[in-house]
């Protein structure tokens, strides 16, 4: 079994910040051969952002090669569409109509390819909102998921693009169902994912709670628990642990363990459910036993009681992660502010997914690319001559 599955399929990305460039590299790391279709002469203005964005081309543009190329000529539109026949898939997450602007919309590239598959990565599906541009943060208020994140009366976005990533997640899943149907019909067909829906089905659960229940649903720091022991614990010194003791056979090796006699004795304890009656005191009864172990102690005594138990880390973290190092969990990375060379290498995470009974990880095949780094390369695998690629960015409708 291959970890590059996807291998011989050829895409084109039209994509900024998050959530198609992250469509886009999984597919190049499951193999494909991804283009990176950028605007002549800048590139990709995710390249140029600063403070929570400085790194997202350097984390979701790699194994991806960069064809420059302005496509708001008619000119460079026809360039563009000559590479259209040999392609399988187009996605592009820009904002409503905007592709259809640059010639590059569905209805301009299907006639070119009846078996292009076109991912067209949005705000809000089909419906009244369909039209409206959309962020990852905008969504998240306003299908609740802020609002369930943060304390009660203060919503808070999540700490990462969830939605973004999400969306981009479910739209490779659709793609990957029409290229099953195109073996069928020898068609290509136009797909959709968004982030609104994709968010609100992270709510899923929330609303089928309520529907079971008949109750409001509480901000999760002020949720009504499934597990009374479910917690962020101080330990001596300044270190933190999450625990979760989420069956009565944990907490019989969990009070074991830590010599909680008292509280393996007591009745009101025997079970998950009587024990959720008493978080009011239990909890605190437990923080004032762990505040006295040094956290490498609470750590060691989780791991034998076989609960489950994590540090509260924070990002930087991961790059010394031990489990991480072990198993080829980050790939080294050439991170760069403006896609240019002057930067340095960076373990980021691999795609999380194992393939084989060798439990391949996807890798590394290309670092980020340069501004039109590729644009000669793939215009002449499209029947461009070197006099034709000279001449066109003589003009300036290309970079490379």
């Amino acid at each position: 079994m291959s970890a590059t599955p996807l291998a011989g399929l050829r895409v084109l990305e039209f994509s900024h910040t998050v959530m198609g460039p992250t469509a886009g590299l999984l597919f190049a790391e499951l193999g494909a051969d991804v283009i990176k279709v950028e605007p002549a002469p800048d590139g990709d203005r995710t390249r140029r952002l600063g403070g929570f964005g400085a790194g997202f081309f350097a984390g979701f543009n790699r194994n991806k090669r960069s064809l420059a190329i302005d496509l708001k000529s008619i000119e460079g539109q026809a360039v563009l569409h000559r590479l259209v026949p040999a392609v399988d898939i187009v996605l592009e997450n820009f904002g409503p109509g905007t592709m259809e602007r640059l010639g590059c919309g569905y209805e301009h590239l299907a006639p070119l390819n009846d078996r292009l598959i076109y991912l067209a990565l949005k705000g809000y599906l089909a419906g009244p909102y369909e039209h409206r541009p959309a962020l990852d943060e905008v969504v998240q208020f306003q299908a609740g998921l802020a609002w369930m994140t943060g304390p009660p009366g203060q919503p808070l976005r999540a700490g990462a693009s969830v939605i973004d990533i999400m969306g981009a997640m479910f739209g490779v899943i659709a793609v990957q169902a029409a290229l099953r149907e195109r073996d069928t019909t020898g068609k290509g067909q136009r797909v959709s994912s968004s982030l609104f829906e994709s968010a609100v089905f992270l709510m899923s659960t929330h609303m089928a709670g309520m529907a079971a229940t008949g109750l409001e649903m509480r901000p999760m720091p002020a949720r009504r628990g499934a597990w009374a022991i479910y917690e962020v614990f101080d330990t001596a010194g300044e270190g933190q642990l999450f625990i979760g003791v989420t069956s009565d056979q944990q907490w019989e090796r969990f009070v074991e363990e830590f010599g909680l006699q008292a509280l393996a004795m007591d009745p009101r304890l025997a079970t998950n459910v009587t024990r959720l009656d008493e978080r009011d005191w239990l909890i605190p009864a437990l923080q004032e036993a762990l505040s006295k172990l040094p956290q490498k102690e609470v750590e060691q005594r989780c791991e034998r009681c076989n609960v489950s138990w994590a540090p509260v880390g924070k990002p930087g973290d991961l790059f010394e992660n031990p489990h991480l190092l072990a198993a080829g969990g980050l790939v080294n990375v050439f991170v760069s502010r403006f896609g240019g060379d002057g930067g340095k290498m960076a373990g980021l995470p691999a795609l999380p997914m194992e393939f084989g009974a060798a439990r391949q990880r996807p890798g590394l095949t290309r670092q980020p690319p340069r501004v039109g780094e590729h644009s000669a390369e793939i215009l002449g695998e499209a029947g461009f001559t070197t006099e034709d690629v000279a001449g066109l960015a003589q003009r300036g409708l290309i970079v490379g």
